[in-house]
């Protein structure tokens, strides 16, 4: 989710949230709206909290990096990471996405397909 995106999300989610609080507080036949309100702003505020980029890594996340073809990353990888037999089909794009694994840490990244663990302009004349 764009982060601007995430933050209206939250915003709003919250205000629904605690409105659903003071409904409840003020009581009387509206104490069940109040509920619905808690649920369905619990549910955005947990979505937010819990929803980050398809096939990227925390890195790529936090720093708001591009994603590169299929979602997956771009650049060079770092060479901790091993190219596995893993492939799939990325549902939204159709791309053929290829995972790559630190042994290390069981980190995984995605990759397109056929593009190299390091991407680098070509030179032509």
């Amino acid at each position: 989710m764009h982060t601007t995106i995430r933050v209206i999300v939250g915003a709003v989610s919250l205000i629904i949230f605690l409105s659903g609080f003071v409904v409840i507080l003020a009581g009387r036949e509206y104490a069940l709206s109040g509920l619905w309100a808690l649920v369905l702003g619990g549910v955005g505020i947990i979505a937010v909290a819990l929803e980050r980029g398809r096939y990227r890594s925390e890195a790529a996340e936090r720093t708001g990096a591009h994603s590169g073809p299929g979602g997956g990353e771009d650049g060079a990888l770092e060479s901790r990471f091993q190219r596995t037999e893993e492939l799939f089909i990325d549902p939204t794009s159709g791309t053929r996405m290829r995972v790559w694994v630190d042994l290390q840490t069981g980190e995984r990244r995605y990759r397109a397909e056929g593009q190299p663990p390091s991407v680098e302009p070509a030179n032509r004349p």
